[in-house]
């Protein structure tokens, strides 16, 4: 589901569209949200209802990856890239280690 997907699904299942928009977090920005928005949608379907913490909890570790550096273990982390597969992520910041840095700088 690309961008132009996510718009038009809402637009067809507006019900929907609602329902998700009521998990935005009052911190998010709308760059944030519009990917976590996608990564929502692209795998409501591979959860039931019951199971919606879940895929929401999913969203931000892979939200909180992306944008904030988080770092999770190697397992959860492959599961949230799988399930993010595609969204795009214009201008995502970079993070370094704090390893990397000073190995970065003892090169030199």
């Amino acid at each position: 589901m690309s961008a132009v997907d996510v718009q038009d699904f809402i637009r067809q299942n507006r019900a929907v569209a609602d329902q998700i928009e009521t998990y935005r977090g009052y911190w998010e920005s709308d760059k944030h949200w519009e990917t976590r928005r996608e990564f929502i949608l692209r795998n409501m379907e591979d959860f039931e209802e019951v199971q919606l913490d879940q895929l929401l909890s999913l969203s931000m570790v892979w939200a909180n990856h992306v944008f904030l550096g988080c770092r999770y273990s190697t397992e959860l982390l492959e599961k949230v890239k799988e399930m993010a597969e595609g969204i795009v992520v214009e201008d995502a910041p970079v993070f370094r280690t704090r390893d990397e840095i000073i190995k970065n700088q003892q090169g030199r």
